[in-house]
C-alpha cells in the first residue's frame, strides 16, 4: 500500500481520445499491473443508459491500453433511496482494493446530490489517501469543487448565473477550488461564445464575481489534464493544451509539459488521514484494501462473496424470494451465480450482458 494519498488526475475533456488515451497510459505505468479499476456510476445515475455510460471508460481501457490489464469494476451507485443507492455498504465495497477510481460523465449537481457525505463517497476519498489514484472527468472535476457550477441549469435551462456547494475534495488539504472543464470550448464557433464550460466569458465574469476571495479557479483546457502529487506537492500539465489558474486577481497559464508547485493552488497543507471522514472509516478502508489486495485480479470482491453467503443463508432456511432478489443483486454487480452440488460458483458477467441485467 502507498504511503500518503494516490495521484489525482483531472481532465478537461477528452478522456477517451487519443490525448486521453496517453494521459492515462502516463497513470497506469506508475500503477501495478494488473490495473484494478472501480468506475463509479453516480454521476450518470439519472440516465436510463448510466450502465454503458460509465462502462464506456472500461471498454476504453480494456482495448486502448490492453498492456496494463486493467481489471474493471463498475460500481452502480446510481440513487439514494434505491437498491443502487451509494449508501449501501455492498456498493462502497467494491471500490476498496482498486489501484484507480475513476467518475466520469453525467451531471455535476446530480453527483453532488447523490455523493454528499455518502459511503461511496467517503469510502473513495479514504481509498484515495490510503494510495489509490483518483481520476475525475467530465461532469466528476465539476462536483468535486467546494463550489461546483451548475453548468445544464445555466446553460441549458437558463437559470441565472449562480454556484452550488461541491464536494470539497481538497478543503482538508487547504485548497478552496472551483473546478471548470471545457475552458477554452469553442462548440459555439463565431456566433456564441461557449468557452469556460459553455458560460462564455461576459458570463463566467459574473460568476467569477460570485465566489469568496479565497476560491482558486482552475480551468482546465479540453484534450488536456491536471496530474496532482499530493504526496510531492507539484502540479504537471498533460495532454494537448494548457491550464488557467485564477487566484487573487491573478492569472497565471501553464502549458502541456509544464509543472509548478501545488501551493500555486492556495495554501496547501498534508491533512490528518482521517479528517472528514467518518469516525474508524480508514481502519475499515485500510482492512478491505489489504482483503481485496489478497484476491487474485479478477476475483469476486469481499463484498460480493458475502451477499453470495446471504443467499446460501437463505436457501437454507428455503426462502426462495429472497435468494433469488440476491441473485438479481449480483447480477447487477456483475457476477452470476451457478449452483452446484459442491456448493455455489461465481463467473464473471460481460460487460454487454451486465448492462442488460440492469434493466
Amino acid at each position: 500500500m502507498a504511503e500518503g494519498p494516490g495521484l489525482i488526475v483531472l481532465f478537461g475533456s477528452g478522456e477517451t481520445s487519443a490525448s486521453g488515451r496517453k494521459v492515462f497510459d502516463w497513470l497506469l505505468r506508475r500503477l501495478p499491473v494488473p490495473v484494478r479499476v472501480a468506475i463509479l456510476e453516480t454521476p450518470a445515475g439519472f440516465e436510463l443508459n448510466s450502465p454503458q455510460v460509465a462502462g464506456r471508460i472500461g471498454e476504453f481501457l480494456g482495448h486502448r491500453l490492453q498492456n496494463y490489464r486493467p481489471q474493471v469494476t463498475v460500481v452502480p451507485a446510481r440513487k439514494r433511496g434505491t437498491p443502487f443507492s451509494p449508501d449501501d455498504p455492498a456498493l462502497a465495497g467494491l471500490i476498496p482494493g482498486a489501484h484507480l477510481v475513476f467518475l466520469g460523465p453525467g451531471s455535476p449537481t446530480y453527483a453532488v446530490r447523490q455523493l454528499r457525505d455518502s459511503l461511496t463517497w467517503h469510502t473513495a476519498v479514504a481509498c484515495h489517501r490510503l494510495g489509490a489514484a483518483l481520476v475525475l472527468a467530465s461532469a466528476a472535476p465539476v462536483a468535486a469543487g467546494v463550489q461546483a457550477l451548475p453548468v445544464y441549469e445555466i446553460y441549458k435551462a437558463g437559470e441565472d448565473p449562480h454556484w452550488r456547494d461541491g464536494l470539497d475534495l481538497f478543503g482538508p488539504y487547504g485548497l478552496s477550488l472551483a473546478l471548470v472543464p471545457h475552458w477554452n470550448n469553442q462548440e459555439g464557433g463565431a456566433d456564441l461564445d461557449t468557452s469556460r464550460c459553455f458560460m462564455g466569458q461576459s458570463r463566467f465574469d459574473l460568476l467569477r464575481e460570485m465566489l469568496s476571495p479565497e476560491v482558486t479557479i482552475v480551468g482546465l483546457d479540453e484534450h488536456t489534464a491536471l496530474a496532482l502529487d499530493l504526496t510531492a506537492e507539484s502540479c504537471q500539465v498533460l495532454g494537448r493544451d494548457g491550464v488557467t489558474v485564477l487566484r487573487g486577481g491573478q492569472e497565471r497559464r501553464f502549458a502541456s509539459g509544464e509543472s509548478f508547485a501545488v501551493h500555486e493552488l492556495g495554501p496547501f497543507r498534508s491533512p490528518e488521514p482521517q479528517a472528514g471522514l467518518p469516525v474508524g472509516l480508514m481502519e475499515k478502508v485500510a482492512a478491505a484494501i489489504a482483503q481485496a489486495r489478497a484476491t487474485p485480479a479478477g476475483g469476486p470482491p469481499p463484498d460480493v462473496l458475502r451477499l453470495v453467503e446471504e443467499r446460501e443463508a437463505a436457501r437454507t432456511c428455503r426462502d426462495w424470494a429472497a435468494a433469488d432478489a440476491l441473485r438479481a443483486r449480483l447480477a447487477d454487480l456483475g457476477w452470476r451465480v451457478l449452483d452446484s452440488r459442491d456448493g455455489p460458483r461465481l463467473e464473471p458477467i460481460g460487460e454487454v450482458e451486465s448492462a442488460q441485467n440492469a434493466y
